[in-house]
């Protein structure tokens, strides 16, 4: 009798036992037949970021992403463009993260890196329609959650600029690296996005000269312009002197580095096409594929060429 009660103890709280551990497992790792589930929702990421008073803030990546999100495109933008921001955004601070891991922050709140606002500068721009914008970008950003570009199982260097010149530049032209997924792709379909395609400005000669550094002269002669493929200008001499066309575009704080140069009695008359440097995703071009029905992955695929979304 004594066996027999101790078999029927031993075959009742062996599949107990088995249960439970397979519950505890399954609630510690949140699997669903053998699939490990919201992950990122047990591996919170957080971002370290310079802040423009030399005070560096940490928090998390997903809220560091509506600021960022905010400040880097309009809050009227379709919802895919946001996304497609959003998913850039993440994909470019994890690359932050990851080769800032012996320094003492990952990201600026501004152009050296990408665009942040707090929560207190969104109040202030947005004022009484925060609430409203806050929760758009939120929870857009929310559709998203995790998600980055990756090419060869790696986060990829997710470049981002405003506005296209009609094509996006080959990353070696701008930053050097040859990398496959940054590479020219047509993007005319930002003209028809932005009043701010052309842009026009006027430098009296005095101050067109100083800027450049270089002497003044009452002839301006610019000659053995190259150009890339994308239309952009490499390099150019101004009366002899060698510039690169960005460097050239920086002395004068030009929106871009296709531009045409027209000289008048008293003044330089230059206008640019486009705004940025031009490799990775155009956001006005981002904005006009999202009106033409595609969605962020495609914008992303389209953009950034041969990659995968895939999430943390």
């Amino acid at each position: 009798m004594r066996k027999i009660f101790s078999f029927i103890i031993i075959t009742v709280s062996i599949p107990l036992m088995v249960i439970n551990f397979f519950y505890s497992y399954s609630n510690k790792n949140k699997t669903i037949s053998g699939f490990v589930i919201n992950k990122y929702e047990d591996n919170k990421q957080n971002i370290r970021i310079l802040k423009s008073d030399n005070k560096i803030d940490t928090i998390d990546l997903e809220e560091y992403l509506v600021g960022v999100v905010s400040s880097e495109v309009p809050v009227y933008f379709e919802d895919e463009a946001i996304k497609a921001q959003a998913v850039a955004s993440r994909t470019y601070a994890l690359k932050q993260i990851e080769n800032n891991k012996n320094n003492g922050y990952d990201v600026t709140d501004n152009t050296n890196t990408q665009v942040y606002s707090s929560n207190e500068q969104l109040k202030e721009k947005w004022g009484n329609k925060y609430d409203d914008y806050y929760n758009k970008i939120k929870n857009l950003i929310d559709e998203t959650k995790g998600e980055y570009i990756s090419y060869n199982d790696d986060y990829i260097y997710a470049f981002f600029f405003s506005t296209s010149n009609g094509y996006t530049e080959d990353n070696k032209n701008v930053f050097g690296q040859d990398l496959p997924y940054l590479k020219m792709v047509d993007s005319s379909f930002d003209e028809e996005e932005t009043d701010g395609f052309y842009k026009t400005v006027s430098f009296s000669k005095q101050e067109f000269y100083a800027k450049l550094n270089i002497p003044y002269s009452d002839s301006l002669v610019i000659s053995e312009i190259n150009k890339s493929e994308s239309g952009r200008i490499n390099s150019l001499l101004v009366n002899g002197n060698y510039f690169k066309g960005r460097d050239f575009q920086k002395c004068l704080s030009l929106r871009s580095n296709d531009f045409s140069i027209e000289e008048n009695t008293d003044s330089i008359v230059i206008t640019t096409k486009g705004y940025g440097h031009g490799v990775g995703m155009s956001q006005y071009g981002a904005n006009a594929l999202a009106k033409r029905n595609k969605n962020y992955i495609d914008i992303l695929k389209y953009y950034y060429k041969d990659t995968e979304i895939k999430k943390l």
